[in-house]
Order: structure tokens, then sequence, then C-alpha cells
């Protein structure tokens, strides 16, 4: 039996979490909040904001969402977002593709070629250190090996996934096809044993520790995402789509 098998993960999400597309500015200045802890007091990976806000020009033009606790909604667990293209100008470039400029391989997909409204990068995923594997740990890396478990003592992560099947739905939404994201190495390996494939498209640059930059086919992820890995996915949409007004 595999470490999924032993989990009804719909079951296990709903009983703990629920996520919520971040649409008002209320829930907006939420997120901005918990990025801001995160990337400025936690890591030190952007300077400290006088508002306590962590916000840069893309937000302008992107989609969040909240993962809250259904024992202890307030504050939030924590928060990821989805850049789409600049609505005034499709050409203005991603966050990545400033990062990767020099580092993409263009042969295996060239974002500047895409249908330009049709695609999004997922990014600044911030998880309170609460809720991180260990309350002292520094380490910006969301999935860990050992957060899956042993085969004797399975374990499901959660908070990461939940958030980017969370940033997964608002492309859904949005009519995205083609995600782009700068992943942690082992980050790929971690997807595919959920039936998640990333592909790298370029060689790997140094952005807060050593990144890939990498894309996934939305459609391809709903369609063929593992079977026990669908209720979650389902409960996560759901939560989404009602947050919508759906």
């Amino acid at each position: 039996m595999s470490f999924l098998d032993r989990f009804n993960l719909g079951h296990g999400y709903r009983k703990y979490f629920s996520i919520h597309a971040a649409n008002t500015e209320a829930l907006r200045d939420e997120v901005f909040g918990i990025r801001h802890e995160v990337y400025c007091k936690d890591l030190g990976f952007e300077a400290l904001r006088p508002d306590g806000r962590e916000r840069d020009e893309y937000d302008e033009h992107s989609v969040h969402c909240l993962l809250r606790s259904r024992n202890d909604p307030q504050p939030p667990v924590g928060c990821a977002r989805l850049v789409l293209t600049h609505p005034d100008d499709r050409n203005q470039p991603l966050p990545f593709e400033r990062t990767c400029a020099t580092s993409l391989d263009r042969s295996i997909i060239d974002p500047a070629c895409l249908p330009r409204e049709r695609i999004a990068e997922v990014s600044r995923l911030a998880v309170r250190s609460t809720y991180r594997r260990r309350k002292t740990d520094s380490d910006s890396r969301l999935i860990h090996e050992e957060d899956f478990g042993t085969g004797d003592q399975p374990r499901f992560p959660y908070i990461p996934i939940a958030l980017y099947l969370g940033a997964v739905a608002l492309a859904e939404r949005n009519g995205i096809d083609t995600l782009f994201v700068l992943t942690e190495p082992r980050l790929a390996t971690h997807f595919a044993r959920l039936g998640v494939e990333i592909r790298q498209i370029g060689s790997p640059v140094e952005h807060r520790g050593t990144r890939i930059p990498s894309v996934m086919d939305v459609g391809s992820i709903i369609s063929d995402m593992r079977m026990l890995l669908k209720p979650i996915w389902r409960a996560v949409r759901e939560d989404i789509e009602r947050s919508n007004g759906g």
C-alpha cells in the first residue's frame, strides 16, 4: 500500500483547512501581511516595510488565495499568488522571465511566443512559521522529503499542496493554460509522486537559493492527477469557487 492509499485526502483537508480567493481589499491585505511576516521578517528575502505589508508591482495584475485553519481561522495559515500578464501590455515579462532571461531554453518553450493572456506564474507562496515543518526552521522550502513520512508512518503535506492546488484552481478560473514557476530542485520529484508533472525549461538560477525555471500544463494537471489526490483537488476547487461566488 502506498503512502497515499492510507489517506482520505479530501476528508483530511476539509477537517483542518479551507482556502479562499483573496478577492477583496481586506483579504489581500491579509495576504500582504503574511508575505511580510515570512519574506521580510522570517527569511529576510525582502526589506522590512513600515506598514508591515509586502507588495510589488506585479500584485496589481495578480490573483491571490488564502489558506485558513478551520480550528483557528485567524490569522491565516498561508497564501499564494498567480501573476497574470499585464492587461494593458501582455508583452511585459512575468517575474520569472526577468530572473531567467538568460537561462531559459527557448527550444523547449518560449513564453514570449505563447498566447500571453493564457499564461501565468505561481509565486509568493508563503506559510507562517507556526505551520512550517519546524517552528525554528528558516529553510524557505515548503516541501521536504520527511513531509511524506515513512512507509510505516506516512504523512501528507496538506498545506503546500493545498496552496499549489489553490493556484491551479485560480488558473483554471482565469482561463490559464500554462503555469510557470521557479521551483526548488527537488520539487518536481515530490510532485511526480502526486501525479503532477513539472517540466524543467532552463538551467538553474540563484534566486533565494537555487531555483529551476519550470512549466506545468493546467489541463494535464487536472486530467492526469492521481485518483487519490482528486478528492483534495475537488475540495480546494469548491472552496475557491465558493469564495468567488460560484
